[in-house]
Order: C-alpha cells, then sequence, then structure tokens
C-alpha cells in the first residue's frame, strides 16, 4: 500500500516556519518586568565615615579649615608639583616636613583640643586652621 503525501503550498511552509521562530523569540524575551536582583552593599555614608584629609592644589590648602577629633591622624596629599609644609605656628603642635609633589604624608592632631593655625613654611602665604574637638 503506498500513502501519498501531498505537498504543502510554499506559503503554507513558511507561515508555519514563521510562527515557529516567533513562539521561539517570545518564549525566550523579557517578561517586561524587572530582573531580580541580589542587593548591592551600599557604600558607607559620609557620617560614618571621617575625612581627616588637606588637599594641597593650586599653592592652596583644602579645606582651609578642618576639623578633627583629638590624636586623630591627618593625610596631607599634594597635588602640586611644587613641594609645601603643613606646619603648626604653635611650636611642636605637629609638622609634615617637606611633602614633594605628587605625594602624600600624614601627623597626629594634637591631644588638646583647641584651635591651631598652621601654614606652609616654604610658601608663608599659604595657611590653614586646624580645629581638634
Amino acid at each position: 500500500m503506498l500513502v501519498r503525501l501531498r505537498s504543502r503550498p510554499p506559503h503554507m511552509v513558511l507561515t508555519i516556519a514563521g510562527l515557529c521562530m516567533l513562539i521561539v523569540l517570545v518564549g525566550c524575551s523579557s517578561s517586561g518586568g524587572p530582573a531580580p536582583t541580589s542587593p548591592s552593599p551600599s557604600a558607607p555614608s559620609s557620617a560614618s565615615v571621617s575625612e581627616e584629609r588637606i588637599v594641597i592644589k593650586h599653592f592652596r590648602f583644602e579645606p582651609v579649615d578642618l576639623a578633627v577629633a583629638p590624636g586623630a591622624r591627618v593625610s596631607v596629599v599634594n597635588e602640586d608639583s611644587a613641594p609645601h609644609t603643613v606646619t603648626a605656628k604653635a611650636a611642636d603642635a605637629f609638622d609634615t616636613g617637606t611633602v614633594k609633589g605628587g605625594e602624600t604624608a600624614t601627623f597626629t592632631a594634637p591631644p588638646a583640643a583647641g584651635t591651631y593655625r598652621y601654614v606652609c613654611s616654604i610658601h608663608p602665604s599659604m595657611t590653614g586652621t586646624l580645629t581638634v574637638r
């Protein structure tokens, strides 16, 4: 017994193939809703991170006035190409020594509360204030 298969017209084959591709594409696409994500770690708030730092830039101290806790470590970042210092006007309160251009130095804030004026001993027009409280 011989079964004769009818051939389908070409437009019918193309229609069926197109529908199959459409089903595959719809099945692989997103539902439109947001994808589930895991919570990302949050950055520490500025209230919890104390930035005891003086940046030297364009022959200026930034910030000009800085408040810190007694005994805090203060970083001094020299972004100029010229050397600078952060030297307290009060004898022996703090002094970074010479900080070359592009380098960083640190000093310890005095243990006693108060206002300490400082200067760049190389460029005396550069001044700032460290308040210890």
